[in-house]
């Protein structure tokens, strides 16, 4: 998840959204689909398809709680409510993100089923055995404290719940590129390797369902939000500095093997 370089007024915060999405050609004032805001609002490698083939493999269903931890402005969230018509509940750390989220809910309407909720991934505000399934995409390597995530997510799944997930893992080679889009600088990069990832995700109490490297897959295309929009096009340039520079490099860390990029679906049992 790509952190804003700063932090806007509430009102600021809007205007900035609103601005960009008039700049695409778009209008606010009418009702606004997921798919027009896609763009903007999926602030993850592969974007709105990276987001279209998770749900896929999740099969999530109408009658499901969704949880979705680190989800920026609600993308993810609001592809989710239109297309299966489950209810998600937010949780995310910036307040910036959360404003936005709550606007991009209204131009969409959908904030009768998206409630966004601004709190840490490290201490979920939610009971136990609360959601049918927790969804997560690019924010895992935001978080050091790994097993701490992992039991949150195991604590607050109902029995045979399930975690979605698509994240970067650490590759072969040590990350020597920076900035990228989830880290400035060495020191604020935390991703472990697949094998470690796996092996926690055991030890809190999560199956594997299913679990794949997508590397190659995501480098053979040439994705939406892979690089900065043109003038008078809706992109992630709206909120994040230096895109073109951070997506090149995240593009040749994956080349060189330096990090992977996996999918996967655990169950609580």
């Amino acid at each position: 998840m790509s952190g804003l370089q700063t932090h806007y007024s509430a009102r600021g915060i809007e205007a900035r959204i609103l601005a960009g999405i008039r700049a695409a050609g778009l209008n606010p004032e009418q009702r606004l689909s997921p798919e027009e805001l896609g763009a903007l609002d999926h602030f993850h490698t592969g974007g709105l398809r990276a987001s279209r083939e998770l749900l896929e493999v999740t099969q999530i269903r109408a009658d499901d709680r969704v949880l979705d931890i680190g989800a920026g402005l609600a993308g993810s969230a609001r592809l989710l409510a239109s297309s299966v018509g489950c209810r998600v509940d937010c949780i995310e750390m910036s307040p910036d993100y959360c404003v936005g989220a709550v606007l991009l809910n209204r131009l969409t309407g959908l904030e009768d089923r998206i409630k966004v909720h601004e709190g840490s991934a490290l201490e979920l505000p939610f009971a136990d055995d609360s959601f049918d399934v927790v969804w997560m995409q690019n924010v895992g390597m935001n978080i050091a404290d790994k097993r701490t995530l992992y039991e949150e997510i195991s604590r607050v799944l109902k029995p045979g719940g399930r975690y979605a997930f698509q994240e970067m893992t650490a590759g072969n080679v040590a990350t020597s590129y920076f900035p990228l889009p989830w880290a400035s600088e060495p020191a604020d990069n935390f991703l472990v390797s697949a094998e470690e990832m796996q092996s926690l995700l055991g030890e809190c109490g999560l199956i594997a369902e299913l679990f794949e490297d997508t590397s190659d897959a995501h480098l053979s295309r040439t994705t939406a939000n892979a690089t900065p929009a043109a003038a008078g096009q809706l992109g992630l340039a709206v909120f994040v500095d230096n895109l073109a520079q951070k997506a090149a490099n995240a593009r040749r860390s994956l080349e060189e093997g330096q990090v992977r990029l996996v999918r996967g679906v655990f169950r609580v049992d």
